[in-house]
């Protein structure tokens, strides 16, 4: 018997509470996968560095995220190029010595970063592991020797240069040595609508001098804005418990230059 004043709960009703529930439940997850593809899509985009191209200016196991309105859309915009169209809407010119994420020409799937160096109509080469824009030797400068071990566990020495490209740009490279495999190559002609790009880890970096060719501007992903997250390969971006040992915490949040 119900005690005066009590509410009675059908079994009707209660099941019809626990689909709505669930409803607004899926409701939730879904508005939230929207604004998140969203945000993907036209706003940042989050890479992780898997390889030591870029070396100094990016470190295997930095987090950073892509502008991705930086250069305007293309079908490489939209996780997994689901959405066919050519070219780009919205362009913008990217500037030489941007650092930039873009599809592997070859495969139009793998992620690549690199830094901008030939535009459109110029020409470059590498002579004696120097780089020369339109005939241009480039300007360089030692800053010291170093070494760090790659991700085979090999010790690396190479020597630290600032190099300034045409424009003013002033950026990090590696030099191991100016007799290497991609030191010395003919000159490059960069074809209307692509771009010419280097790793600054000059010695040990698979780019426009070789395997990946020119890259075409509907290929572009981002532009590298900034690091987020970046852990010394002891802890992964899950493993919370061994954040404090594995962080570096002064690259948290900086500019990638």
């Amino acid at each position: 018997m119900n005690k005066p004043g009590s509410t009675v709960i059908s079994p009707a009703t209660a099941a019809t509470k626990k689909q709505e529930g669930f409803g607004e439940t899926v409701r939730t997850v879904v508005y939230t996968l929207i604004v998140a593809l969203v945000i993907r899509t036209f706003l940042f985009e989050p890479f992780n560095i898997p390889s030591g191209s870029m070396i100094p200016t990016l470190l295997v196991g930095d987090y950073l995220f892509v502008s991705k309105y930086s250069y305007g859309y293309s079908k490489h915009s939209v996780p997994f190029s689901l959405i066919p169209f050519s070219g780009r809407i919205f362009e913008r010119e990217p500037k030489r010595g941007d650092v930039i994420v873009f599809k592997l020409p070859s495969d139009g799937k793998t992620d690549y970063i690199k830094r901008l160096i030939g535009l459109p109509g110029d020409k470059v080469r590498m002579q004696d592991g120097r780089l020369f824009i339109n005939g241009q030797l480039i300007e360089r400068e030692k800053v010291d020797e170093v070494a760090y071990r790659d991700t085979d566990g090999n010790i690396r020495r190479p020597i630290h240069y600032k190099e300034t490209l045409p424009g003013g740009k002033v950026h990090d490279i590696y030099e191991e040595g100016d007799n290497r495999r991609l030191d010395n190559t003919a000159e490059f002609e960069v074809p209307p609508g692509c771009y010419f790009m280097m790793g600054d880890n000059r010695d040990n970096s698979v780019d426009s001098r070789a395997d990946v060719g020119p890259v075409p501007a509907e290929n572009l992903v981002g532009r590298a804005e900034f690091l987020f997250f970046s852990t010394d390969g002891s802890a992964s971006i899950w493993e919370i418990w061994k954040w404090p040992f594995a962080i570096r915490f002064n690259r948290l949040f900086s500019g990638i230059n």
